[in-house]
């Protein structure tokens, strides 16, 4: 019998399903890794007058945390069931999770990407009854659960018989697969696939053969085609998913089968939406399949609008090309967002870079290449960074500009795009180092704790930080101009500008220290945000709005401000020509404000 002679219609009838929401823009994702968010202990809070690197006081302890980052640390998804109130009280309306399917078990791939067995969850993270738990309680409070796929490569199940070999475009001999132990010994040619059952091998059944892998080896060009397509992903063993051009493209049996997996997964527990992992690494015509495949049978049960965000680097024109021609709903991992997002919080990029990204209409006129509203996930802080090649760190790795998070914070949640959170952000983690270990810290604390500590936890509500994004997220989700409205870079003159209006410029060779002024107007109402990315001096400026949309005399009000002081205070509009209005605004030192 086939693994996969499950019968989809059934396990789905006499269901109801969580419907999508209609609009993903709306909602406010965050994103963690399984095994380093909750393992459902009761830890004491972190202290940072005495947890702070407390591994430092002797190499034992020092080495014990070391050696954590790299393997398995607890995290299950039970856990995370009992902490969905942390996250429903922070804002978050859809949860992000790393991978779950069983990984081989002779790996630490304590991450999720090194998938042993499609059909089955992996132990250290709990059951598949409690991932169907996960996102029955999410949706008893109106969240929704996206899950990590993997498509295009499975663990390290198989060995060539030359060791580690490099890419070639013939197909390598392979001597065989691997059993429980990760040992060579399972004939590659015919397979005793009843004595490999559960742990060797890989599952299901129908990829347990040689022609569901392309056989080629790792990728050593990153930027060579068809190698990155065809490769190894390092020790992962990548998938022959079909061929064929994109318009005539051949789903391979592999993919077939992968595809009904991933179906039954939305149909036993009621996920909301995919994040297609390395979408680069897919030739399209197999991403297309996949998801014309997935968002046909989710709309089957309802989910009229279930989203498929791609993981897509390369750029911005290779991941517009990509998502135009596969279908994907939203693109993630556009190097130039997270960093340019990062950077003009800091003051390190011009605020221009940032907001030339985005566009405010798909309508035929504006450039391809800028992403609208609801195709692309907007973040900072993630799980590998891809952008920093030798050096991985967190936002508040830069002690200088740490007191700007929040300041980052308010520009991911009220600028375009669909937001998202890290794990930890919203604690100030400051993990940083030459691995991607070092920005995987662990929220329950244990053996690899954030801040370089052992034994403390990090769900704290005090934390001013989640705090002030309880409180965002409060004002996002009250008023709709923040959250769908069009956005407009405001020109503005401070003092001394000699009444001079202009857009904020950077420096060459020095940071921004200024102010960043945009609108969200949507139906006829314009709501003005501004930032101030100068920690000791508050900026008073004039700063332009639509004089389509209101008429002299009349005023804003201060909705929001980083200085409870100013909330409620008016701005009266000015007259400076027939076409130019403006506000006068104060913004606090290292501060925002919202006026409407």
């Amino acid at each position: 019998m086939r693994d996969t002679d499950f019968d989809l219609q059934k396990i789905a009838e006499k269901r109801d399903y969580k419907p999508s929401p209609e609009a993903w823009e709306e909602q406010i994702l965050y994103f963690l890794l399984v095994d380093r968010f909750a393992d459902g202990s009761e830890r004491p809070l972190y202290d940072p007058e005495k947890d702070y690197e407390n591994i430092l006081g002797d190499e034992e302890s020092r080495q014990r945390w070391e050696n954590a980052g790299d393997t398995w640390n607890g995290g299950n998804l039970s856990g995370l069931i009992e902490r969905l109130d942390y996250l429903k009280d922070l804002g978050i309306t859809a949860i992000w999770i790393s991978p779950v399917l069983k990984q081989a078990p002779f790996a630490s791939t304590y991450h999720g990407y090194g998938i042993q067995n499609f059909l089955a969850v992996d132990p250290h993270f709990g059951s598949r009854e409690d991932l169907q738990e996960l996102c029955q309680k999410a949706h008893d409070r109106d969240m929704y659960v996206i899950l990590d796929v993997i498509i295009n490569h499975a663990a390290d199940v198989f060995s060539y018989e030359v060791e580690d070999p490099a890419y070639s475009e013939e197909r390598y001999p392979v001597k065989s697969f691997k059993n429980e132990k990760g040992e060579p010994d399972i004939d590659p040619e015919n397979p005793d696939r009843s004595a490999a059952w559960s742990e060797g091998g890989v599952w299901p059944r129908e990829i347990f053969e040689l022609e569901a892998f392309s056989r080629r080896g790792y990728i050593t060009d990153w930027e060579n085609y068809p190698e990155y397509v065809e490769g190894d992903f390092y020790s992962l063993k990548n998938i022959n998913t079909g061929s064929g051009e994109l318009a005539d493209y051949r789903a391979s049996k592999a993919l077939e089968v992968l595809t009904k997996c991933y179906k039954y997964w939305i149909a036993y527990a009621d996920i909301d939406g995919f994040r297609l992992d390395t979408v680069k690494h897919l030739h399209p015509g197999a991403a297309r399949y996949f998801v014309t495949e997935i968002r046909e049978f989710a709309h089957t049960l309802g989910k009229k609008n279930f989203y498929i965000i791609g993981e897509i680097t390369g750029g911005m024109e290779f991941a517009r090309e990509i998502c135009d021609s596969t279908g994907l709903n939203a693109a993630l991992g556009i190097n130039k967002i997270p960093k340019n997002l990062e950077e003009t919080a800091k003051g390190y990029s011009c605020p221009k870079n940032y907001f030339s990204i985005f566009k405010n209409s798909q309508l035929p006129g504006e450039s391809e290449y800028k992403w609208y509203k609801n195709k692309v996930i907007t973040m900072f802080d993630d799980h590998d960074m891809v952008y920093q090649q030798e050096h991985k760190e967190r936002f508040c790795a830069d002690k200088e500009t740490t007191p700007l998070l929040k300041n980052a914070i308010f520009l991911n949640l009220f600028s375009l795009g669909i937001p998202c959170m890290y794990y930890g952000t919203e604690q100030a983690f400051d993990g940083s180092g030459d691995e991607d270990k070092y920005v995987r810290e662990s929220m329950f604390g244990g053996d690899f704790g954030a801040f370089r500590s052992q034994g403390c936890s990090f769900f704290d509500r005090d934390n001013p930080v989640y705090q002030e994004m309880s409180k965002l997220s409060r004002l996002r989700k009250e008023h709709e101009s923040l959250k769908v409205g069009r956005q407009y870079l405001r020109r503005f003159c401070c003092d001394g500008d000699d009444e001079k209006f202009h857009l904020p410029a950077k420096p060459e060779d020095e940071k921004y220290r200024g102010l960043i002024a945009w609108s969200r107007i949507f139906s006829q109402k314009e709501f003005l945000l501004a930032m101030n990315s100068d920690l000791e001096e508050d900026i008073k400026a004039k700063v332009m709005i639509d004089s389509d949309l209101c008429s002299p005399g009349d005023s804003f009000q201060c909705l929001y401000s980083s200085r409870e002081g100013q909330i409620d205070a008016t701005a009266e509009i000015i007259k400076m020509d027939e076409e130019n209005y403006f506000i006068e605004i104060e913004v606090p030192a290292g501060g925002r404000v919202i006026f409407a």
